[in-house]
């Protein structure tokens, strides 16, 4: 079977080093080499202590690889601000794109682009890598079967610790994000905000709160809050910069018949669902459900790699997308 043509673009992004180990290490695609435009930046990296800047083909020239119709597939790792600037560039060159989270900062701008690939039956696919983890699956299974009844309650935290400043990589520091309006919450929250459109559709109303808790020399949002409102319900995700190792991340649902809790995230272990009647394999009470603790981005990238060569559509289509930015998007204004 005929390999993908795949490259990827930029290193400024947090997830930008797991995805290149991924797709150097694939055996399903040819890796083509990696395009960093900010040439401080990659020579920062070609002087670091990591191997895996060295072995790899640097691109010098975009053009040459755009224009190439051989090649498949962008990865597009840019920093958030210059993320849809890239996206734009490939979708017009005819490239499928795994653009990772969150779709940039102008939802116009990705909702513009998003047209074009549609247009052109062109893939843009996010890379929010819960989407795939075994836990989530089936939260999100659960949820829909009936066994919580009717759902009332989405909780959501998913904190981080960042420096205020990061000399290997100021786009992950406090000082990068403070650009962001939400700081914190503008570069996780789209995690949690996947899983929460996916259950409940589109809120009605939001409400947001940030603060700055603890950072000193700059204005950012370090502890952040953001109450979404159904017909029905209501969802909390609570977001800081400022949480200890280990991280307490944690994922709950209440209905009315039942309850379902996720913690840690990573690693994956199991799920606590709390039902008030017997259903199906599920015994009233208490019941435990082993996860299993998967790699990031393995199964992502196999799912979007036979979607490409199958031509069919993910059940996270580009409607969701846009769902999810442009909630985001609206998290940070309401």
């Amino acid at each position: 079977m005929k390999k993908f043509e795949v490259f990827q673009w930029g290193t400024k992004h947090g997830h930008s080093k797991g995805w290149l180990e991924l797709l150097t290490d694939s055996k399903k695609i040819n890796f083509n080499g990696l395009f960093e435009p900010d040439l401080e930046r990659k020579n920062l990296l070609l002087d670091s202590k990591d191997k895996i800047w060295n072995n790899i083909t640097w691109i010098d020239k975009i053009d040459r690889v755009l224009k190439n119709k051989n090649i498949d597939i962008v990865f597009i790792e840019e920093s958030n601000e210059k993320s849809l600037e890239a996206l734009e560039i490939c979708i017009d060159n005819n490239k499928h794109v795994m653009l990772d989270k969150p779709a940039g900062n102008n939802y116009k701008k990705f909702e513009s682009i998003v047209k074009k690939a549609k247009q052109k039956k062109l893939i843009i696919e996010l890379g929010y890598m819960f989407r795939q983890h075994d836990g989530f699956k089936k939260i999100s299974q659960l949820s829909k079967s009936g066994i919580l009844g009717e759902i009332f309650m989405i909780r959501a935290h998913m904190s981080t610790n960042i420096p205020e400043k990061n000399a290997q990589n100021e786009n992950i520091s406090r000082t990068g994000l403070s650009k962001f309006k939400g700081g914190i919450f503008y570069d996780l929250a789209g995690h949690m905000i996947d899983q929460i459109c996916w259950i409940q559709g589109r809120p009605k109303k939001i409400k947001s709160f940030f603060k700055n808790s603890a950072t000193k020399n700059i204005e950012f949002s370090d502890n952040t809050i953001s109450v979404f409102e159904y017909d029905k319900s209501m969802a909390i995700i609570d977001i800081s910069a400022l949480e200890i190792s280990p991280l307490a991340r944690r994922f709950e649902i209440y209905g009315t018949k039942g309850s379902v809790i996720m913690e840690p995230f990573e690693p994956a272990k199991n799920i606590h669902l709390s039902i008030n009647k017997n259903f199906k394999n599920f015994n009233k009470g208490v019941n435990i459900i082993k996860i299993k603790d998967l790699p990031r981005y393995k199964k992502s990238l196999d799912l979007f790699l036979k979607r490409i060569r199958n031509k069919f559509i993910s059940e996270y289509d580009l409607d969701h997308e846009l769902l999810v930015q442009e909630t985001l998007m609206r998290s940070l204004e309401e």
